[in-house]
């Protein structure tokens, strides 16, 4: 009888602490831990950055382990350059009097339309800087501005920019058509990522540009197309062509108006099309949201 009371007594107690244990799991139970997780925002009908045209990528410098192209392996010489935190990973940090150099790679070399986006943090300047620059000429003077100068020019202030951009359609020849775009006043440039993308579309002969996804201007360059930068030379990251040692532009040197990248640029792309604005616009918004 002894032992049978016992026995009972110690069931009493397993039960009563099986009880506890469940009401102390119920006490802790979060629903939200059980709830299907919500799918993120798609932009145009794309949910990465790298579902946007990817058959039409032909370069694509993210800086995360160096300086390589990740699409054609073309690597560049820098000049001062370093790395830091970019928009998404690492970045190219930029001085003054810094650069990358690159073989124009042959993919944008055969453009005939294209798309190119990038991203920079810099602080507000006091020269023209150059984001980016296609080299004009290699052989013979023809001309002194770059193939496609991404550039801000001075006259802004603490809280605008004046963004141009310049383009010329012979890499490389004498003889060519200018495309000049800007300058658009653009608000808020500066110590914070901003994006700028550009647009050819030789169906129409039209050069777009855009500030962090919209539309700021266009222009119906005619005669632009069609496009030939076969013969492009060189490309520089973080100035304009005139500015690099030697100099990219024949029988010019740096100029003193003109002057450097000294923030930090980040995924700079280039596309074999035009891309519509619904795809500038997704684009802007993934990369900024790091997909």
């Amino acid at each position: 009888m002894k032992t049978f009371k016992n026995t009972l007594k110690a069931a009493l107690l397993v039960g009563v602490a099986v009880s506890l244990t469940i009401t102390a799991c119920h006490k802790g139970f979060d629903p939200k831990s059980y709830a299907p997780s919500k799918p993120l925002p798609s932009y145009g009908g794309y949910s990465s950055s790298k579902d946007i045209e990817p058959a039409s990528l032909v370069s694509y410098f993210p800086f995360t382990n160096g300086l390589a192209d990740s699409v054609s392996g073309a690597t560049g010489v820098a000049t001062g350059t370093s790395f830091t935190t970019g928009l998404n990973g690492k970045g190219l940090q930029g001085a003054d009097k810094s650069y990358v150099l690159y073989d124009t790679p042959a993919g944008i070399k055969a453009l005939t339309s294209f798309t190119t986006s990038i991203w920079v943090k810099m602080p507000q300047n006091t020269s023209a800087v150059g984001l980016m620059d296609i080299q004009n000429n290699q052989t013979g003077g023809a001309g002194f501005w770059g193939s496609l100068a991404i550039f801000f020019d001075n006259g802004g202030s603490a809280s605008s920019g004046v963004l141009k951009v310049h383009a010329f359609n012979k890499a490389g020849m004498s003889t060519g058509v200018d495309g000049w775009e800007g300058g658009y006043a653009v608000a808020n440039p500066w110590n914070t990522w901003i994006n700028v993308t550009v647009t050819f579309d030789e169906s129409v002969s039209t050069i777009y540009v855009y500030y962090n996804g919209t539309q700021v201007g266009k222009n119906a360059a005619a005669g632009f197309a069609p496009m030939d930068w076969s013969k492009a030379g060189k490309m520089v990251f973080g100035t304009l062509q005139f500015q690099t040692t030697p100099s990219l532009t024949a029988n010019t040197g740096a100029q003193d108006w003109a002057g450097y990248v000294t923030g930090t640029m980040d995924n700079i792309r280039f596309y074999s099309k035009a891309l519509t604005a619904t795809q500038v616009l997704a684009l802007y918004n993934l990369e900024k949201a790091k997909r």
